[in-house]
């Protein structure tokens, strides 16, 4: 554990005006407040702030930042307060203590939300200040290294695999290399031991069977640069484990098929030695194809820049080399840390980090903690398709990404109007996996909105947020729109009068905070518009709802039972949202329908005569006599129907054919029966309605093809 004075003398190596009294101050406040606290290690609790700070030195970051760190723990472990913090040592290091302590008081459901609110907490403070985020990797660093004190199996698996989900991905977003390496090896030997440990073997026996290999390489590369006057320094450097595990995870390969477990790297004076040296390395070696990548004209979103190439290298010997500036480097190993803006004492705002600003949307964006934090893991793995606007501007997206992911990394708006996109000047299906170096055209319109198909083929976590977000809204307006419907048609079934006015005076009975709440959980099937009328009215015992269901046994005629109100009107459909069609029945325009309140789903609309209506008729009161409106007429629907074809050549094309003639469509075909004669076969045909599936069943059964044609509800 570093002492007082050795702590002093860190930063002021290379700050000499760091605030030396306020750095004994903090070192001595952390001692006094933790005090007798232990870790699990048994060491007192204080020499964890102390090891934070000195890992913060290696970043060379400014006086408050280690304060910061010597702080950390305070306000949540001990009785400190933010304002005692700030008063001690000013409003910077009150800002950035408050960041990094963790919600110890809320109470949530589960260890998900937790992580999930910390993390929120977390990001919010860290896109006002890069810093917090620099300070909770060195406290995730040190507790990682400590990790294997801690005696529960599982709690350490949990620390390892947040580590590996959420620190690790943030650590490489901001370049810190070095961080990120030892964050994923830690956690790699904790939840994958074997798998590390042979890892680890191997590469044992290559340095002892190669142990001159290496050597021989520098020495080789080094000579072709100072032969072609190049001022170099050329090093090896070895894969991690964990990185080697990946790559064979996701390349399917064993350890002996990988070709790049050593890297060789070349540290030039500038970009354009950068470009000589990759002109002599190629032109004395073969390259390896599709090994070359160019970050320097095109830099990773976390500001990283190098020539990576593959080529048969000095003793004929397959490797990969990294060609970079010496600037490039320290910017590469330790991504912000390596600026001075801390040391000039400017504020170094996270929001000049576009990453950051999109986790921020999806914070904006997400219903619950859970999903903000399945959607950031999505947003922070490596981005590996770099693709080009028109314009040229360069948008990095995760590997699959398509031109929906695309369009919401251009602007939240530009994806919700995204009706169609250009790909290399040639218009393609928006479920279009990108490659590198695409250019993609987004086309929009205003009248455009998200669909909830898209969200079974994006991967960014921007995109899935904000199509959640557009689906929710929107079904809570439907299930609004039908609440309201619901209760009127109740009270006016009862002769009873409904005004909002009543709905106000019972809102704690629901534990809604609105009108419009009332009317979403009617609209949801989560209460009954019998349960909103036995409120306003509670000396109105029995329901003609209640008589009804003792009276009538039949249920074609449950829905008959209120004659004073009109049918609800179906109105245009999307899929999901607070109207829906049974697949049971596949109703359609000009079939009699009836409508079953389902609990959290809002209305499935049925066929009048659908058998599985028989399980709701001793629930009279989730019943709505519905009509179809005018929207849902003009609208295609799925008519199913079972068809007995010859089984001959030119069969099916003839039915096809006739379907498409009759202005139809087939989006499922299923064969369910097969015999040396015939097919049966199971149609699902989007049509107009019940009129449009009866003239094609009628031009069916006058082809010689087809011997049976009946519409079926299987």
């Amino acid at each position: 554990m570093l002492r007082q004075y050795e702590l002093v003398e860190l930063v002021k190596s290379y700050d000499p005006d760091a605030d030396e009294d306020a750095l004994n101050r903090a070192y001595v406040f952390a001692m006094k407040k933790h005090g007798a606290q232990l870790r699990a290690s048994g060491d007192p609790y204080y020499s964890h702030p102390v090891e934070v700070a000195g890992i913060l030195t290696k970043f060379k970051l400014d006086s408050a930042s280690i304060i910061a760190g010597l702080l950390h723990d305070t306000v949540e472990d001990t009785d400190t307060t933010v304002d005692e913090i700030r008063s001690l040592f000013g409003d910077q290091v009150a800002q950035l203590v408050d960041g990094l302590t963790k919600l110890a008081m809320i109470e949530l459901k589960s260890k998900n939300d937790k992580q999930a609110e910390n993390f929120r907490k977390l990001l919010l403070a860290m896109s006002e200040d890069i810093r917090v985020l620099l300070i909770k990797l060195a406290d995730r660093l040190h507790n990682m290294r400590t990790l294997h004190f801690l005696q529960k199996p599982e709690k350490r698996a949990r620390i390892a695999r947040e580590t590996l989900d959420i620190y690790a991905p943030l650590a490489e977003r901001i370049g810190m290399q070095e961080v990120k390496s030892e964050l994923e090896e830690i956690a790699f030997a904790e939840l994958h031991k074997e798998a590390h440990d042979s890892i680890i073997a191997r590469l044992n026996f290559l340095r002892e069977q190669d142990s001159n290999l290496v050597p021989k390489i520098i020495k080789a590369l080094s000579h072709d640069m100072e032969e072609n006057g190049i001022h170099a320094v050329v090093s090896g450097r070895e894969k991690t484990p964990y990185s080697i595990w990946r790559k064979m995870q996701m390349k399917n390969a064993s350890f002996e098929q990988l070709s790049d477990i050593m890297a060789f790297r070349i540290c030039v004076d500038d970009v354009g030695a950068c470009y000589q040296a990759l002109g002599v390395v190629h032109s004395k070696y073969h390259m390896v194809p599709r090994r070359f990548k160019d970050y320097i004209s095109t830099p990773k979103p976390n500001g990283y820049q190098s020539i990576h190439t593959g080529v048969i290298g000095p003793e004929n010997t397959r490797i990969e080399i990294q060609i970079r500036t010496f600037e490039m480097h320290e910017v590469g190993e330790k991504g912000v840390a390596a600026h001075w803006a801390y040391k000039q004492g400017q504020k170094a705002e996270g929001k000049q980090y576009r990453w950051i600003r999109e986790l921020l949307e999806i914070l904006e964006q997400a219903s619950n903690p859970e999903e903000f934090l399945e959607n950031t893991k999505l947003e922070m793995y490596n981005d590996q398709v770099f693709c080009f606007t028109p314009k040229g501007d360069l948008i990095g997206l995760p590997a699959n990404s398509t031109p929906v992911d695309f369009a919401y990394a251009v602007h939240s708006s530009v994806g919700d109007t995204c009706v169609g996109a250009k790909i290399n000047g040639e218009i393609r299906p928006l479920r279009t996996v990108l490659k590198n170096g695409d250019q993609v055209e987004i086309l929009t319109s205003k009248a455009q909105h998200p669909s909830t198909e898209w969200d079974r083929f994006v991967v960014t976590g921007k995109a899935k947020a904000a199509i959640r977000r557009y689906v929710r809204t929107y079904k809570r307006d439907q299930f609004i729109v039908l609440g309201k419907e619901i209760l009127e048609r109740t009270f006016k079934g009862e002769a009873l009068e409904f005004s909002e006015k009543a709905l106000v005076n019972i809102l704690p009975n629901f534990d809604a905070d609105s009108i419009d709440d009332i009317y979403a959980k009617v609209g949801e099937g989560l209460v009954s518009g019998w349960d909103v009328l036995k409120v306003i009215y509670p000396a109105y015992k029995q329901s003609k709802l209640e008589k009804v269901a003792d009276k009538v046994p039949v249920l074609k005629k449950v829905i008959h039972k209120n004659k004073k109100s009109e049918p609800l009107k179906i109105k245009g459909l999307i899929p999901g949202m607070a109207v829906h069609f049974a697949g049971c029945c596949h109703p359609l325009p000009g079939d009699r329908i009836v409508g079953i309140v389902t609990t959290g789903k809002g209305v499935a609309v049925h066929t009048i005569d659908c058998k599985s209506l028989e399980q709701y008729s001793d629930e009279p009161e989730r019943w709505l006599d519905i009509a179809w409106g005018e929207e849902a007429e003009n609208e295609l629907h799925t008519g199913r129907l079972k068809v007995m074809l010859a089984n001959e050549p030119g069969a099916l094309a003839e039915l096809s054919n006739l379907i498409a003639r009759a202005g139809a469509n087939i989006s499922n075909l299923n064969i369910v029966n097969r015999t040396i004669s015939y097919f049966e076969i199971l149609l699902d045909i989007d049509v107009k309605d019940l009129k449009h599936l009866t003239d094609i069943m009628a031009a069916l059964k006058g082809a010689k093809e087809i011997s049976y044609v009946a519409r079926t509800n299987k």
